[in-house]
């Protein structure tokens, strides 16, 4: 596996990072998980700071656990530094996603599946249109998650939904509503973050369960972001380009050069299925977008 000096990974990070600059009045989030997140799922396993700015989850063989944001958003961009289970964490998986929760849901996902001590972790991302997935893919990340915090970032806009990891693009998906391909663009999302057991499936196809001596498994979040339109009823003021809606300007409808470098080098080195691969799975009628260009 091809590998680049931290150094120049963070220098790229920073670079990429700047272009996704903010607007302060748009910054809709305090850094406190109490005061924007509710749990929603067993709060014996979710553990907050005294001061709010740290936040984990555990997974034990009585229960998972989940939190969710108090506000839901259309368009902006939301970044979260998450520290993985460690060790031998086969069979978990830790979701942290954007959802709409309606019968025809949109929802942006980031999933990470837990693994075998000493194997790379599998981060897969999925995209849910007006109801529809079966977007997935999946990439080896180049570090070990477990050992530190790395920023987990989601772009979305008018244009284009970017998933990147401390700032380097890994996913990206356009819209070409106009082409008949569906694109989360008219329902507002809640921020998610779930930890559970997943090992019918998660970790090679459900040959390695969970090993519960190995438990608790724990999850870490902090120094979260959220930057976007709130939702209040009308999508013509979250659709708009604005000063405060700095995400659906012209600059942000596609990757920089130095982003699809990166995004290329992504796709050559770490990733290890795509669907708009897979012919087999789609009796060889690919979904339209995977025809069509990502940037």
């Amino acid at each position: 596996m091809k590998s680049f000096h931290p150094a120049l990974i963070f220098f790229i990070g920073f670079v990429s990072f700047s272009l996704f600059r903010d607007s302060a009045a748009s910054v809709v989030s305090t850094g406190d998980f109490n005061k924007d997140f509710f749990v929603i799922w067993s709060p014996t396993h979710v553990n907050t700071s005294a001061d709010g700015q740290t936040r984990s989850l555990k997974l034990d063989q009585e229960s998972g656990a989940g939190f969710a944001s108090n506000q839901m958003f259309l368009f902006g961009q939301i970044d979260m530094q998450i520290k993985l289970v460690p060790g031998d964490s086969a069979g978990t998986v830790l979701a942290y996603y954007l959802t709409s929760d309606q019968p025809n849901r949109d929802e942006i996902d980031f999933e990470f599946l837990g693994n075998v001590s000493g194997q790379p972790y599998i981060l897969q991302t999925n995209i849910f249109a007006d109801g529809t997935d079966n977007r997935e893919e999946r990439i080896y990340l180049w570090f070990d998650p477990t050992k530190d915090f790395h920023t987990y970032s989601v772009l979305w806009n008018i244009h284009q939904i970017v998933l990147m990891v401390d700032m380097i693009p890994v996913r990206v998906y356009r819209n070409h509503g106009d082409k008949g391909v569906a694109f989360p663009r008219w329902q507002p999302m809640s921020l998610k973050a779930t930890l559970w057991n997943g090992d019918s499936w998660a970790t090679r196809g459900g040959q390695d369960k969970i090993d519960w001596t190995k438990g608790p498994f724990i999850a870490s979040f902090r120094k979260y972001k959220i930057d976007g339109c709130v939702w209040k009823g009308n999508p013509r003021f979250c659709r708009a380009a604005s000063p405060a809606n700095w995400w659906n300007q012209y600059s942000y409808s596609t990757l920089t050069s130095a982003q699809r470098r990166w995004f290329k080098w992504v796709r050559k080195y770490h990733m290890i299925y795509d669907y708009c691969q897979d012919t087999q799975r789609f009796h060889n009628n690919l979904p339209r977008e995977c025809s069509l260009p990502k940037y």
